[in-house]
């Protein structure tokens, strides 16, 4: 998820599918070559920047030799056996990280999955330890004041708020997300233009519209997620973009560069919307239907594993399966059976599948692997590679699959 990166235009986009003119020769050609080969390279070079808080050892590694699997947990979809997986890889994952939490989007998403888990696998443990992070930067929410990344943690500052109703807890971020309402939109570039953004900055509007009454939080959330999707969802195969660079990207087997993780934010950013969304929301109903337009299409895209590829329309192209993605469909489509927005009958089958491989890759100290390291398109990976967000993922996903078992 690079932040430093810059979308293009439709205009900009056009220009680079652009060839030299034949009638261009020697040096004024090579130039037009180069210029063209710069402009096309840039975006994948930006891919390789992160920002500094991106870059912390905290927000996860790679070992190169791999602890053993753990062999006290099991996938079955038993409400004992889900809850020993949700703990062992959240206890893991605490005790490892809090003492580097930031206000990143990293360890953001990470929060939201503490907040999730069962109060039967200790969640008021992990609770507490996000009072003290809040604590810890008095509410406030990253230092960028339009990027959405930076309002991620919002999510977990607004649910304590509900457990606690401190001021101090919504104040911020409630003043962050009404400043960013004032700003002009920008044509050639939405406030949320990389697909990422729907599952950072959507639930926190609203949440706040859920929280306060007011409904133009979630009426500004509502504008701005369908200006993104009109950019980059692809209403034929039911997936997202990561960004507008990706429009005419392909897969070596020629079909759409369709990145898992990617779609993994949308999924579970249309979940966290629709839970807090009123059922009488005049365009409720398009949001279902792209749910359910999404979780069909991911449900037929699942391997054998019960896990999908970091790209998903060339699953054999990429020998590991991906956790962050895989977790994040999993916790979308149990939210969407548990709150019958999915046909238990059909879905029920996909998530307990994805369940059971997301659990076979956890090693004996909670350890969670096969997960991504930040990116912003398909890519490879060790087996050990674990990052925050895709901890956060399996929480989330933990704290559906327990639904579904009770």
């Amino acid at each position: 998820m690079k932040k430093n990166e810059t979308a293009l235009t439709h205009h900009q986009s056009a220009l680079l599918n652009r060839r030299p003119s034949a009638r261009y020769s020697g040096p004024c050609r090579n130039f037009c070559l180069s210029l063209v080969a710069m402009l096309i390279c840039a975006p994948l070079l930006l891919l390789a920047q992160v920002t500094p808080a991106e870059k912390q050892t905290w927000v996860g590694d790679a070992p190169s030799i791999a602890p053993p699997l753990a062999t006290d947990v099991s996938g079955k979809l038993k409400p004992h056996d889900v809850l020993r997986a949700v703990r062992k890889v959240a206890d893991w994952q605490l005790n490892r990280a809090e003492a580097g939490f930031d206000q990143d989007w990293t360890f953001a998403t990470l929060y939201a999955g503490f907040m999730s888990v069962p109060d039967a696998a200790g969640g008021k443990h992990y609770r507490e330890a996000m009072a003290r992070m809040g604590k810890k930067f008095d509410w406030q929410p990253g230092p960028r004041p339009s990027h959405a990344d930076d309002h991620a943690i919002g999510q977990t500052y607004l649910e304590l708020y509900q457990l606690n109703h401190d001021p101090a807890m919504i104040t911020p971020i409630r003043e962050r997300m009404e400043a960013v309402m004032k700003l002009p939109d920008d044509k050639d570039k939405p406030l949320w233009w990389w697909c990422d953004a729907l599952f950072m900055a959507p639930p926190v509007l609203a949440k706040l519209s859920a929280i306060t009454g007011d409904r133009k939080y979630i009426d500004f959330m509502d504008r701005q997620w369908w200006i993104t999707s009109n950019l980059l969802y692809d209403s034929n195969v039911h997936l997202f973009f990561r960004d507008a660079t990706f429009l005419d990207q392909r897969e070596a087997n020629g079909r759409g560069l369709f990145w898992s993780r990617g779609n993994g934010w949308v999924m579970a950013g249309l979940a966290r919307v629709l839970a807090q969304m009123p059922g009488d929301y005049p365009t409720r109903a398009k949001f279902i239907a792209q749910f359910q337009q999404m979780a069909a299409e991911i449900a037929s895209l699942q391997g054998a594993d019960g896990l999908w590829r970091s790209g998903l329309l060339n699953s054999p192209a990429y020998k590991l399966p991906e956790i962050s993605g895989s977790a994040f469909y999993v916790y979308a489509i149990a939210y969407g059976v548990n709150a019958g927005i999915l046909d238990r009958k059909q879905y029920l089958p996909v998530a307990e599948r994805g369940w059971a491989g997301l659990v076979a890759h956890i090693y004996q100290d909670g350890r969670l692997g096969c997960i991504q390291p930040v990116g912003g398109a398909p890519g490879v990976y060790p087996e050990t590679s674990s990052y925050v967000f895709g901890t956060g993922a399996f929480l989330l996903a933990g704290s559906e699959v327990y639904r579904l078992a009770r």
